[in-house]
């Protein structure tokens, strides 16, 4: 049996490293891309050390053309990709009117043009193998668009619709794409997540200290979701339920975090959620 070849953005650390070696705990072939170079090596290490095979690649997704050069490497040097991971993203958190346009411009860049760059560029020459698949890492809050977080749920919501889009477009060409939608977890976002006033950080901190879920275990439902061609991986009890209830009643739901925000308590409730594990 072949060995599959895998490409992993942002792979230096988090959810990204995560999903580097689940492939590599399955014998894959990994590309870890990031800009970091140094964690990226330390990424390879980890997945020679479970089993897979990897090189480091420097790779800038908010330039096309280091995607295209990643793109070029991998199906010049191996023949073919089988998984592109679009994981590469980072949080901005602020009022509208009060985030600085470039912070604006920054997650844009990464977050939705970083992806918009993997898709176009793997897509055409996945549909020449005849076959392939596409796993993008958006968020929860491109489901449930909680206040003070307009910039990362505005790219977020826009690789879900990429993601739903891109399930019907190439369906016929054998290629099979998950979106991922998680809530809160242990990872790195906060490391480099800019904000403009301190209850932003303060929420994002506890909501990363107390998340009940590891990078490690979302990596592997998303493994298991790649699998079975499901779209979308929900891995928290609170990501399903936030989705169940948009569903029910949109307007229910976001008339009623508007009254909480207007009287004063929905900072409040959001950290104590945080607090809670429950975000």
């Amino acid at each position: 049996m072949s060995t599959k070849n895998a490409v992993v953005t942002g792979a230096a650390s988090g959810l990204g490293r995560a999903i580097a070696i689940a492939l590599a705990k399955k014998g894959w072939r990994v590309l870890v891309a990031d800009i970091n170079d140094k964690e990226a090596q330390a990424t390879v290490k980890m997945v020679e050390q479970t089993g897979g095979t990897g090189e480091v690649m420097h790779c800038d997704v908010t330039r096309i053309e280091d995607v295209q050069n990643m793109a070029d490497h991998c199906f010049k040097n191996w023949g073919r990709v089988d998984l592109l991971v679009n994981n590469a993203g980072v949080a901005v958190g602020g009022h509208t009117g009060d985030m600085p346009i470039k912070d604006w411009e920054w997650i844009v860049s990464i977050n939705f043009w970083g992806m918009v760059y993997g898709c176009h560029v793997f897509i055409p020459k996945m549909k020449a193998q005849g076959k392939g698949y596409i796993v993008n890492v958006a968020s929860n809050a491109g489901i449930a668009s909680l206040p003070e977080m307009a910039a990362y749920n505005v790219t977020k919501a826009a690789i879900i619709s990429l993601s739903e889009t891109l399930k019907g477009e190439l369906a016929a060409n054998n290629i099979g794409v998950t979106v991922v939608c998680p809530t809160f977890f242990n990872t790195n976002l906060g490391q480099t997540m800019r904000y403009t006033n301190d209850f932003q950080i303060t929420f994002a901190k506890a909501a990363f200290e107390n998340a009940r879920i590891t990078s490690e275990k979302i990596a592997d439902m998303t493994i298991k979701a790649m699998e079975k061609n499901k779209l979308y991986v929900l891995p928290q009890f609170s990501a399903k339920f936030i989705w169940i209830m948009k569903r029910i009643s949109p307007s229910l739901f976001y008339n009623n975090m508007a009254f909480m925000m207007k009287k004063g308590f929905g900072e409040k409730l959001l950290l104590k959620l945080a607090r809670w594990g429950m975000t």
